[in-house]
């Protein structure tokens, strides 16, 4: 809703992982130079982590748009599978037709495809996120797919992208053949108050914004110390700025409506009080969500937001001031 009001051409914070919307802080920046020159020059297997919300994935997908189909690239973030099951999901990924059910066929239908594609100048790169999650026995067996190889070159690079825990498993005793050969360790930290204020602008400029100052200096600290600088955290509650900035109609957000955008994550994250009342309170806050939403439907397909329907933004604030106590 609060597109137009504030000039955006789309959302700027978005939680899915555009690689347009990728900051580059000096961090990412080594990052993504060091994996992309990784991938080209097949080396081993490659690590990559960082905190949750760190933007790993993000990176992850810029990475890929890098390497502009110079690479055949299976990416598996389903980290629960079982390694048969994994083995299934790559050879669908990279578009082996008809994978066999055997195993041992399975891992010769993917030999095969990786010898076309290295005959095509082509490289073949294992993506592996949220690896963290992978139990040692799994790990193990991933490390023998790394030997799937010519007298000359690896036919697979693999690389595995997880939260801190990863690394520290990696560390143990019983996969110390895997860490002997790992060729690339890289981590993504939070950002500093700085780099918040230049993620938020760099977000604000790809969605179209006219203002880049958008966030006052002082809504952008208060943004920066809530998030601890974690991307994920920012973008949620600048998207709640948004909106209430919206509801309010407030050409820019100050650190007042950060401060309300706080206190109403806090309210969901505590989530709602158990028993009879609170249950016939959140039944009603549905209620009256779903008839907001169809009353601001009506309202755009009747007239545009401007100064035509002040009793339409009036109903958005007080159902907001409602749902925040």
């Amino acid at each position: 809703m609060y597109l137009t009001f504030y000039g955006l051409k789309e959302k700027p914070f978005n939680a899915t992982p555009d690689p347009k919307f990728l900051c580059l802080t000096p961090v990412h920046r080594e990052a993504l130079a060091q994996l992309v020159y990784s991938v080209r020059e097949n080396r081993g297997f490659l690590v990559l982590t960082g905190e949750v919300g760190t933007g790993k994935t993000t990176l992850l997908h810029a990475l890929i748009q890098r390497l502009n189909g110079k690479a055949a690239v299976a990416y598996v973030f389903n980290s629960t599978l079982p390694f048969d099951g994994l083995l299934e999901y790559v050879l669908e990924e990279l578009g082996v037709p008809s994978p066999p059910r055997s195993p041992a066929q399975r891992l010769l239908a993917l030999r095969r495809f990786m010898l076309e594609r290295r005959r095509a100048g082509q490289n073949t790169v294992l993506i592996l996120d949220e690896a963290q999650n992978l139990d040692a026995a799994t790990l193990e067996k991933i490390r023998m797919l790394s030997n799937l190889e010519t007298p000359t070159d690896k036919l697979l690079q693999i690389m595995l992208v997880g939260q801190p825990e990863l690394r520290a498993k990696l560390a143990s005793p019983a996969l110390r053949q895997l860490q002997q050969r790992i060729e690339l360790q890289c981590s993504l930290a939070p950002l500093s108050r700085a780099q918040v204020r230049d993620y938020i602008q760099t977000r604000l400029r790809v969605a179209g914004a006219r203002d880049l100052d958008l966030f006052s200096s002082r809504a952008q600290n208060r943004i920066a110390a809530y998030s601890r600088g974690i991307p994920r955290r920012v973008n949620i509650l600048c998207d709640h700025c948004l909106v209430i900035g919206y509801a309010d109609q407030r050409r820019r957000i100050d650190v007042d409506v950060v401060d309300q955008a706080i206190e109403a994550l806090a309210g969901a994250a505590r989530g709602p009080a158990r028993g009879p009342a609170a249950l016939v309170r959140t039944t009603w806050e549905r209620w009256v969500l779903g008839a907001v939403a169809a009353a601001v439907l009506a309202g755009i397909a009747v007239a545009p937001l401007r100064g035509e329907a002040p009793q339409l933004l009036t109903l958005v604030r007080h159902v907001r001031d409602l749902l925040l106590r």
